[in-house]
């Protein structure tokens, strides 16, 4: 345990594709332990719940033996978004669990949402949580349909039936009127096992007592409501007013802003989850660090990126893109890349990807001013491409607003921020 004061702690536990991350934080939002276990670990079968919570109890452990357990006051789990598997009363999985990305086959399902969810609805897709609801409801004895986060907190309280605004987006909840809407009915889905739903960051119950028991910790110990991996990642940057911004460079170019009004705009996959009295909304692209990767190596990016000048501009005009199709800032799935002409120089052709990417991004966030939200305000950046200050530089030419540091690109980081905002609520803060 370390030796520093005791002070009022909470937890958040991230639950990934891979493994699972704790972190314990103070009211400071300082991060004083964390923990992590990959599923790996345990089992090859990412999809095993009983994996996901001993992955889960491992890295929560690491985190209590490095702190003061009397300290914690809260705790709150985030997942990863429209993952959902049928559970009976007491939480048992009655079947194996539909993932983020697996699609619901059933075409009469999906004729159905089609029919009855608005356009703006999150609901749509064959990889909706409402889809995998429907294809899970006629299971015998089933309870509830929960999303992963609900499941892994509902081992923490001992209730299966509560779910956070932000994972039950997808399974059509709607977040403007807080509510399981009219139009759900007409899909023909059972709402009694449909979960309730809380706000990000509201207090569930209290830790139940085999789980305090189990981790050694104090009853008063307060379950709160969660989030998605995304969102959770989002707020663990410490952005937190509107037009604070996100861009993430990874694989793609993903950007999310806070908002003070809810923005929904599908046909470019835009949507915004609710988050206190603020909304994040934000889309993602095609382009990114896969476009990088199809030209040059990650040595050879270093050693070019030392040769360029982002004072300057090419003059070039690039959408890079690996193959046809973009989605956001552009809706267009036959736009062609435009990555011509190449110059000679290998350095050179990598600052314009640069350029075009970061042209990409300033248009994105253009295009989510156009669609209602705030000015952006600030920009902090997670991600790979986070790392090359050349590319920053070139970024910061392009769209110029404070480029600020990120607290924590760790996803549970931001769910303990929402445990923080729980314990305050509850009062044990």
């Amino acid at each position: 345990m370390t030796n520093a004061a005791s002070t009022p702690l909470v937890i958040g536990i991230d639950i990934g594709t891979s493994g699972a991350r704790a972190v314990a934080m103070d009211a400071g939002f300082n991060v004083v332990a964390s923990g992590s276990s990959t599923l790996a670990d345990f089992s090859a079968d990412h999809r095993d719940p009983v994996i996901w919570w001993k992955a889960v109890q491992t890295a929560l452990r690491q985190v209590l033996d490095a702190i003061d357990r009397t300290q914690v006051r809260a705790i709150a789990v985030d997942g990863t978004s429209g993952t959902v598997l049928p559970v009976s009363a007491d939480g048992a999985p009655l079947a194996m669990p539909m993932m983020y990305n697996d699609p619901v086959e059933d075409a009469d399902i999906l004729a159905r949402i089609a029919a009855h969810a608005p356009k703006e609805s999150a609901a749509h897709g064959a990889t909706s949580g409402l889809a995998k609801v429907l294809a899970f409801q006629s299971i015998p004895d089933v309870f509830r349909v929960i999303h992963q986060a609900d499941w892994l907190a509902g081992h923490l309280t001992g209730l299966y039936d509560v779910s956070d605004e932000n994972n039950a987006l997808k399974t059509g909840y709607d977040p403007v009127s807080r509510s399981w809407p009219e139009w759900i009915d007409g899909t023909g889905v059972r709402v009694d096992l449909l979960p309730d739903v809380l706000p990000a960051g509201a207090p569930i119950a209290g830790i139940s007592t085999d789980a305090a028991d189990a981790f050694g910790l104090a009853d008063d110990v307060v379950i709160v409501a969660g989030t998605t991996d995304g969102c959770a990642s989002f707020l663990a940057t410490g952005a937190d007013q509107p037009g604070d911004a996100v861009s993430a460079l990874g694989t793609t170019l993903t950007v999310k802003m806070l908002s003070d009004r809810p923005l929904f705009a599908p046909e470019y996959g835009l949507y915004s989850h609710r988050i206190g009295d603020m909304w994040l909304a934000g889309g993602a692209s095609n382009t990114g660090g896969v476009v990088l990767s199809a030209h040059f190596d990650n040595d050879r990016i270093a050693v070019l990126s030392a040769e360029i000048d982002p004072a300057t501009g090419t003059g070039f005009d690039y959408y890079p893109l690996v193959k046809d199709g973009e989605r956001f800032p552009v809706n267009d799935p036959a736009m062609k890349p435009r990555m011509t002409p190449r110059p000679q120089n290998d350095a050179e052709f990598l600052k314009a990807i640069f350029e075009g990417i970061a042209g990409v991004e300033t248009l994105a966030y253009q295009r989510l001013v156009s669609l209602g939200s705030p000015a952006l305000r600030s920009v902090r950046t997670v991600g790979g491409g986070a790392k090359n200050a050349v590319w920053t530089a070139i970024r910061r030419r392009k769209t110029p607003v404070p480029f600020l540091p990120v607290a924590s690109e760790e996803a549970a980081a931001g769910t303990a921020r929402l445990a923080l905002i729980g314990a305050k609520t509850a009062g044990v803060l």
